[in-house]
C-alpha cells in the first residue's frame, strides 16, 4: 500500500503544478495582443492541460480511490475524510473550468480580464492547504 500512497502523492503534486500554472498562462494569454503570443499560449495551454494535468488528475484520483477503497471503513468513519473528498470535488471542478476557459480563450483572447484569471489562479491554494491539514493533522473536534 505504501507504493500506492507514493504514486498518489506524486500525481497529486503533478496535478497541482498544472492547476497552479495553467491559470497563470491564462493571465498572460488574456493580456496578449499579438497573434504570435496568442498562438504560443494556446499551444502551451493545450500541452499542459492534455499532457500533464489531465493524466495526473486521472492517476491521482485512481490511486486515491484505491487507498480509500482499501481502507473504506476506517476513512469513511471520519468527518475530515468527507470534507477532504469535498475539496477534491472542488479541484475536479477547477480542472473542468480550466478546460472551459482554455476553449473560451482560444475563441477570444479577451474573453475575461487578466484580473479574473489572477483570482482564479489562487483558488487551488485554499484546497491544497485544507486537504494537507485534514490528511496530516486528522483533526478530531
Amino acid at each position: 500500500m505504501l507504493w500506492v500512497k507514493a504514486f498518489h502523492i506524486i500525481f497529486v503534486v503533478c496535478w497541482f503544478a498544472g492547476l497552479f500554472y495553467l491559470p497563470r498562462l491564462f493571465v498572460y494569454h488574456s493580456m496578449s495582443e499579438d497573434e504570435i503570443s496568442i498562438a504560443r499560449f494556446q499551444v502551451m495551454e493545450k500541452k499542459l492541460f492534455w499532457a500533464i494535468m489531465t493524466p495526473s488528475a486521472i492517476a491521482a484520483i485512481t490511486f486515491g480511490s484505491w487507498l480509500l477503497i482499501a481502507n473504506w471503513n476506517y476513512y469513511m468513519a471520519w468527518w475530515w475524510m468527507h470534507l477532504k473528498l469535498g475539496f477534491v470535488a472542488l479541484l475536479i471542478l477547477q480542472h473542468i473550468y480550466c478546460w472551459y476557459f482554455m476553449l473560451k480563450l482560444k475563441e477570444n483572447s479577451s474573453y475575461k480580464p487578466h484580473i479574473f484569471f489572477r483570482i482564479f489562479n489562487e483558488l487551488p491554494v485554499i484546497s491544497l492547504v485544507v486537504i494537507v491539514i485534514l490528511i496530516v493533522v486528522k483533526p478530531s473536534f
